[in-house]
């Protein structure tokens, strides 16, 4: 009923499978196991999410942890073959626009000049530059926008499918099991045990379960800020054609892309009672998503919603940044790789990687992440984007 491994991983979906993925091509010999309670992920958030990836961020981390990511994830068709041939990602390099009105513009060109000086593609577009590109979009309010023509969106579930395809390939091993507890001391974890009897021992441990993170920390004794937030995902057409669209947010949370004959995205809300929750209120769209399409575009009015999928962040109501590395209670090998409150997907590489070089070294090695661990919790000192995030 025991089972011995050097990392277990509790979690399968993007984040866990990238600190998989990293950790294997590192070292081949490692012995790595992914635990996931349901590998049908009927209720995972990686496959309900929006699938977007970009440059634009304003920490210098997010930043970092992006050019390597984005460029990881137009390889992912070579990478997560397993023959010759590409798998089929559904990706989509139609860049990523921020728009803001005048109230807003400052911040917006202080990232921009942020990501410019740190190597990023990224391009400053005045009101009527942004009327010619998109004839349909409204301008009057707006100051300015930032494309990033780099950027871009795929298929969550493919991403995932792939993923998991590799790593079995590579010699991963996937348990599904749900987690009861853990045997832990002072410093250290040794095993992980599930309800089903069984448990994992291990020399490091990584807290990649999602929204269901905090649930985990509470197992050993720890509280977190890192909460479920339920977000819709809704695909919407439009009666009228409209002009290619990159990934469009703007400072009203609206967000949406291209998907298909239609679109795919939503207006996130903060204000959405915190816990499992995957009830959908089919008067949301209507009332919250469409008002925010007819104010920016001239061809949403007519516009309805066709399907409604309800996700959840695992939202860091602390600062809204990912918690990454070991710390937590003073458990000096169980990393989290948890919290990134919507960005999990984009970055999901670019933490593997972090994650495989604290496992495999004791230390960051490509980027310093240390602002993101645990003791900026202890020590109240937030670490957050600012702008639009």
């Amino acid at each position: 009923m025991s089972h011995k491994v050097d990392v277990a991983i509790i979690g399968g979906g993007a984040s866990g499978g990238m600190a998989a993925l990293h950790l294997k091509l590192a070292e081949p010999s490692l012995r790595v196991v992914i635990i996931e309670r349901d590998l049908s992920y009927a209720i995972a958030s990686t496959p309900r999410g929006s699938g977007g990836f970009r440059h634009l961020f304003s920490l210098p981390e997010n930043i970092e942890l992006s050019k390597y990511s984005v460029p990881f994830i137009k390889d992912l068709p070579q990478t997560l073959s397993l023959d010759s041939k590409p798998v089929d990602i559904g990706l989509q390099l139609h860049g990523y626009l921020f728009i803001v009105p005048h109230q807003d513009v400052r911040v917006l060109e202080e990232n921009y000049e942020r990501q410019r000086a740190m190597g990023c593609n990224v391009e400053w577009k005045t009101p009527s530059q942004l009327q010619e590109t998109y004839p349909s979009m409204k301008v009057e309010d707006l100051a300015a926008g930032v494309f990033s023509p780099d950027d871009g969106w795929l298929s969550n579930l493919q991403v995932l499918q792939a993923l998991n395809h590799k790593l079995r390939f590579l010699g991963v091993e996937f348990l599904e099991e749900e987690v009861a507890g853990f045997d832990f001391g002072s410093h250290r974890v040794s095993s992980v045990n599930f309800k089903s009897g069984a448990k994992v021992e291990a020399e490091h441990f990584v807290n990649a379960a999602g929204a269901w993170s905090g649930v985990l920390c509470e197992l050993l004794g720890v509280s977190t800020p890192i909460v479920p937030l339920k977000r819709y995902e809704h695909y919407f057409e439009a009666d009228t054609s409209t002009e290619q669209l990159p990934y469009i947010k703007d400072t009203a949370k609206l967000a949406f892309r291209p998907e298909g004959s239609g679109f795919s995205g939503g207006v996130p809300t903060f204000n959405e009672l915190r816990g499992f929750h995957f009830s959908i209120d089919d008067s949301y769209f209507d009332a919250v998503v469409k008002p925010a399409l007819i104010q920016r575009f001239q061809t949403f009015e007519k516009t309805s919603a066709i399907t409604t999928r309800s996700g959840l962040y695992d939202q860091n109501d602390f600062d809204y940044s990912p918690i990454i590395g070991p710390g937590l209670g003073g458990l000096e090998n169980f990393h989290m790789m948890s919290g990134f409150s919507g960005h999990g997907l984009m970055h999901s590489p670019g933490v593997g990687r972090a994650i495989s070089e604290l496992i495999l070294t004791g230390a960051f090695q490509t980027m310093d992440l240390r602002r993101f661990g645990w003791q900026r919790i202890l020590d109240n000192k937030p670490v957050k984007e600012s702008g639009i995030i």
